[in-house]
């Protein structure tokens, strides 16, 4: 039972910073998305071009992200609604509307499945 808690602890030890790294990559990918996007964003009924959005964005996941232990989190606290009024960020391109959350996610796979991210993971 001691053998299995140490290998377990060593396998969290040295996966942990590659999750990390792997987040970390995901997470700037979403950022420079959203910047890059040329979408509107509406936020709690103001609407924002696209840099601002990254911006905004950006400065609360600096705020939580001690709470952000993989990409969905930092979608769902960071970039899906407002932390003051719970209202759902929308994201408008080309004349179609969604959630910020499921264009993220969207984005997320797609990005996950692309030879980009494997690179990144060699």
């Amino acid at each position: 039972m001691k053998i299995a808690r140490y290998v377990a602890a060593v396998i969290l030890l040295v996966s942990s910073p590659l999750a990390l790294a792997d987040m970390q990559g995901e997470i700037q990918h979403l950022l420079q998305f959203i910047e890059s996007s040329g979408c509107e964003f509406e936020r709690n009924g103001t609407v924002y071009d696209s840099k601002e959005a990254r911006s905004h964005i950006e400065r609360k996941y600096d705020y939580i992200q001690s709470r952000v232990d993989n990409t969905e989190n930092f979608i769902k606290y960071a970039a899906s609604r407002s932390s003051m009024s719970g209202k759902k960020y929308q994201v408008t391109c080309n004349s179609q509307k969604q959630t910020s959350a499921e264009w993220l996610h969207d984005e997320l796979s797609r990005y996950r499945t692309s030879p980009a991210a494997a690179a990144v993971l060699e």
